[in-house]
């Protein structure tokens, strides 16, 4: 396994140093994780910063791996400048698929409740303060509701989004490197398992399950967000490779 470049293991420190010290200053997630953008927690910093906060031991360990197993292999051949903005722009196109979604997702449930008697200014108010009127699930049924209600108050935290898009640039480099999961014996090439394991995001999404039942709690459109930001600049970098203007 390639040793740990550079800038991986400044991002692997700074993301330990936010987990450790969110443990310690409870408030910290308020300010630091990512809300809505129509929330009243929601600040300007959040896209960045969201991305060094993680929810448990075990979103932190899988996210940190994942980090040193792709990002030095990646650095390794592109350098610490240019791996550090891919990996910011990943991070910051995972906010802003996750924050669309949630956009559709909050205002589509605000105009049901309106359509059905309550008024905008009064739900507004109850939202911002983190609570919910019990009504407004009778009228919108369970699943709506837990969408509406998660679009806007529930925060986001975690490299996952960047990290996809460390997954898709490595797989465009390595399409045939194979990679073995714990829970799946036989290896797996990078071109098959990174589409593969984007669908299953896709389709959890949508379907707003998880593998095991139930709610998630994962933003999956932000892994989908990170990902196709990957995509899209590895396609430009591969069509503009021989061009001048390279990345030293």
């Amino acid at each position: 396994m390639m040793n740990m470049t550079e800038t991986v293991k400044q991002l692997i420190i700074i993301n330990v140093i936010f987990f450790v010290g969110a443990m310690f200053v409870p408030a910290a997630q308020e300010y630091l994780a990512m809300y809505y953008f129509e929330n009243p927690n929601f600040k300007v910093w959040q896209p960045i910063t969201h991305m060094f906060m993680h929810g448990g031991l075990m979103h932190i360990f899988f996210n940190m791996f994942a980090l040193y197993s792709f990002g030095s292999t990646l650095e390794h051949f592109w350098g610490g400048k240019k791996f550090l903005f891919f990996y910011i722009s990943c991070g910051l196109g995972s906010a802003l698929l996750h924050t669309v979604v949630n956009y559709f997702s909050f205002h589509d449930g605000l105009n049901f409740l309106m359509e059905n008697g309550f008024q905008k200014q009064e739900i507004i108010s109850v939202l911002a303060e983190g609570k919910f009127n019990p009504r407004w699930q009778e009228v919108m049924g369970l699943n709506n509701f837990n969408g509406f209600l998660q679009s806007y108050i529930v925060p986001v935290v975690g490299a996952s989004g960047a990290i996809y898009g460390l997954l898709v640039a490595f797989a465009f480099m390595f399409p045939n490197a194979e990679l073995a999961l714990m829970f799946i014996p036989v290896p797996i090439k990078a071109k098959y398992f990174v589409p593969g394991l984007l669908m299953v995001d896709l389709f959890l999404g949508i379907s707003g399950k998880s593998i095991f039942g139930g709610s998630s709690g994962i933003a999956h459109f932000a892994h989908i967000g990170g990902a196709l930001v990957g995509f899209f600049m590895m396609w430009y970098w591969k069509k503009n490779q021989f061009n001048n203007n390279r990345w030293n």
